[in-house]
């Protein structure tokens, strides 16, 4: 009898072990962190991201691109991000003067450039004719992004008045919702001309597509580039990792590698 006890005690212990060897191994997931970023941002952005993450395995970052005027509006509606990412810094101000945002995070990290481009198989010569190919008989559309929510627009538009091509073309704006739309409306047909970002423009996976003419800096406002982590934020330590990144040296050279300028490239 107590041979049997004890068989049965031995046999309790192999179910246990048993049991114990088929249970998997708790994984760690990485730590999300969500980004609204303006869609100048798209490919540098994109590269930033991967090299932050492989030096940081435990930081999952998943990056939204759109206009910052939309985005802005977006999170003070309650849009879940936690690090925003402007073409114009006066939104990041605003989002930390109204609460949205921790005012002691904002950072100014580029400064953003402007180019009239035209697809690769276009007639327009934007080398030699640079804004004025605007205004060519065979353009019916000139795309830029949307003045009203895109930074990008609004720069656009004063470069054209500045160099004195505005009143001539603006029968024939089309709109982009931002100004990764706008490259779009080009490089598809939609339209034959237009402003985008240089970002855009230099990116490996844009530049065999088109050509480009940069417009002088002095034709518009300075587009002052940032980010701000939110008041929200589920993940305040993943995102002062990122804005560490952004601002080192390694995330530096990433940007100007895509056609920024850094701040004190300007000074």
């Amino acid at each position: 009898m107590k041979s049997i006890r004890a068989l049965c005690a031995i046999a309790a212990l192999f179910v246990v072990a048993a049991c114990q060897t088929d249970k998997q191994p708790t994984v760690k997931t990485a730590q999300p962190l969500t980004i609204a970023a303006a869609s100048d941002l798209r490919y540098a952005m994109g590269e930033a991201i991967t090299q932050f993450e492989k030096t940081n395995p435990g930081v999952d970052i998943k990056p939204v691109y759109g206009s910052s005027g939309s985005f802005y509006a977006q999170i003070r509606n309650g849009a879940p991000f936690d690090v925003f990412f402007s073409a114009d810094m006066e939104y990041l101000q605003k989002l930390a003067d109204e609460g949205f945002a921790l005012k002691e995070t904002l950072f100014e990290h580029a400064v953003g450039r402007l180019v009239v481009w035209v697809r690769i198989d276009s007639p327009l010569d934007v080398d030699k004719r640079g804004i004025d190919a605007l205004t060519d008989a065979g353009v019916k559309h000139v795309a830029i992004a949307n003045p009203k929510t895109a930074p990008y627009g609004r720069a656009a538009v004063a470069a054209m008045q500045k160099l004195g091509v505005y009143e001539k073309v603006k029968e024939r704006l089309v709109l982009g919702d931002n100004v990764s739309q706008t490259l779009e409306f080009i490089d598809s047909g939609q339209a034959q001309i237009g402003i985008v970002a240089m970002s855009l423009a230099t990116a490996p996976v844009v530049r065999p597509n088109g050509r480009y003419w940069e417009i002088p800096l002095t034709a518009y406002p300075q587009m002052d580039q940032g980010g701000v982590i939110l008041k929200n934020t589920k993940a305040r330590e993943a995102a002062n990792q990122f804005r560490s990144f952004i601002l080192s040296d390694q995330g530096k050279a990433v940007f100007r590698q895509f056609g920024f300028y850094m701040p004190e490239d300007q000074n």
